[in-house]
């Protein structure tokens, strides 16, 4: 199948699946991200990039979105994307970096840029790069609609305190630690949203560790209406993606 050509200028938006399925991402490529590529070569158990899902899945069943992912890396990453070239978004809320990681303070600010432009849009950034926020954030203020959730490396030492400049932290544990604290295992984001809004009450997100992708452990009850739910999703983003401009 011949490759999509790009509008250079045009950021990628991925439609989500998984626990994710409902939102849209503004992600990057994980595989050529020089962090990441560190992060995942590491050779300890308790660091959580070396069971990096997003690495697993774009060397296998997603190898296809590498060229989109890595298109995005160069745009956001190379330059500050001019005004008019950053899109209209209609999203309610945006993930980003559903896959990769910030590369570098342009990427940042071209995502604080395109905040400014949507003010209508919640943006909800995962990082483990507190030093690109805290950089970019000593000489601009955080937009008002953009979380920062620090994505903590170390499992079953979970923070409960976010650091400077992080409005939330991400803690992933081993299934049977902080069992009872576990707030994010085996949920569906648009069924909890409390990663997407600042007066959640939930700063603190806690999470049994991934395998390919999928939680370890899963949350079966009900597991027939979210079933439903997710597949009248999808017909509403079908009828939305099909109608014309």
């Amino acid at each position: 199948m011949p490759k999509v050509k790009r509008d250079k200028n045009s950021i990628h938006f991925s439609n989500m699946t998984g626990k994710l399925k409902g939102l849209r991402a503004i992600s990057t490529n994980t595989i050529t991200n020089p962090f990441c590529i560190k992060m995942s070569s590491t050779k300890k158990e308790n660091i959580i990039c070396g069971k990096c899902y997003s690495v697993d899945m774009l060397e296998t069943y997603r190898k296809n979105m590498q060229d989109c992912l890595q298109h995005n890396s160069e745009l956001l990453s190379n330059s500050i994307i001019d005004d008019v070239h950053l899109p209209f978004i209609i999203d309610a809320y945006i993930r980003i970096d559903a896959h990769g990681e910030l590369i570098n303070n342009t990427h940042l600010i071209n995502i604080y840029n395109l905040a400014i432009k949507n003010p209508h849009t919640t943006f909800a950034i995962w990082s483990k790069r507190k030093d690109i926020v805290n950089s970019v954030n000593k000489t601009r203020q955080t937009p008002s609609n953009v979380i920062l959730i620090f994505s903590n490396a170390v499992i079953d030492k979970v923070m409960y305190e976010p650091p400077k400049h992080f409005h939330k932290v991400f803690n992933n544990v081993t299934d049977t630690h902080k069992e009872k604290e576990q707030n994010c295992t085996g949920q569906i984001c648009i069924e909890c949203m409390a990663c997407y809004k600042l007066d959640s009450g939930v700063d603190v997100i806690i999470e049994a560790e991934k395998k390919n992708g999928r939680t370890i452990k899963t949350k079966v009850k009900d597991s027939n209406s979210r079933r439903d739910k997710l597949d009248a999703i999808d017909k509403q983003w079908d009828a939305i993606l099909s109608a014309p401009i």
